[in-house]
């Protein structure tokens, strides 16, 4: 599952400007793209620095 996760973030970042989330998520430039490739296994800190510079707020809820 987090693999996917990291495929999917990296496809959106990709599409957005993985430089332009790098800045705004206080990665470096190298980091979105170590982190968010299909075999990658991100740490959830890295995870979640993407989806604030990405503008996302995940959520879960019981089903």
């Amino acid at each position: 599952m987090t693999a996917l996760l990291a495929a999917a973030l990296g496809d959106i970042a990709g599409a957005r400007g993985v430089t332009e989330i790098a800045k705004s998520s206080g990665l470096t430039r190298e980091a979105p793209y170590k982190s968010l490739r299909p075999d990658a296994q991100p740490r959830f800190d890295t995870v979640a620095k993407v989806f604030r510079g990405l503008g996302v707020r995940p959520r879960a809820e019981a089903g």
